[in-house]
């Protein structure tokens, strides 16, 4: 089963990637925001006939559960909008490991010291070297990236992601 949920995890990971560059270019053709809520507008109209047919009845509602648990739906909306901008400007690459950077710390973090909720996972030299070599990789990702544009004349010129 832990396997399973890793490889699902993964797929997840990838539709992600390909959600970010799709959205990325939707966002340059009609705006960021609009992008944004059509991302969750369908997402709100398949979840909800995923749970119309498929979800269990459970003991406790949204009305019961204690309110701070109520954020995270407010969590993927910075996500969104903040992956429609970088796309356009660092290019899908820099953004996912930027993004994975940023879940992986703050995940740990989490781990580290229980928060909301969750049982504390020691933080480890494993999990100190994970966050290093992840940070490495995004520089030398970021560093070597190299976008090919098109010039108001019309002509391709190449870029480095730095300027």
């Amino acid at each position: 089963m832990t396997f399973l949920m890793i490889v699902l995890a993964v797929f997840g990971g990838a539709m992600l990637s390909i959600q970010a560059v799709i959205n990325g270019q939707l966002g340059n053709k009609v705006g960021v925001f609009k992008t944004a809520f059509l991302t969750f507008s369908v997402g709100a109209l398949i979840t909800a006939l995923l749970i119309f047919y498929f979800e269990p009845k459970h003991p406790v509602t949204l009305l019961d559960v204690p309110k701070w648990q109520l954020l995270g739906a407010m969590c993927g909306v910075p996500y969104i909008v903040i992956m429609v901008l970088a796309v356009q400007r660092i290019g899908t690459a820099v953004a996912t490991v930027a993004v994975i950077f940023g879940q992986l710390t703050m995940s740990m973090l989490i781990d580290s010291f229980g928060w909301l909720g969750n049982t504390p996972i020691p933080f480890s030299t494993y999990r100190f070297m994970a966050i290093l070599c992840l940070g490495i990789a995004l520089y030398f990702i970021y560093s070597s990236n190299k976008s090919t544009s098109v010039s108001d004349d019309g002509k391709l010129k190449e870029t480095l992601a730095s300027e």
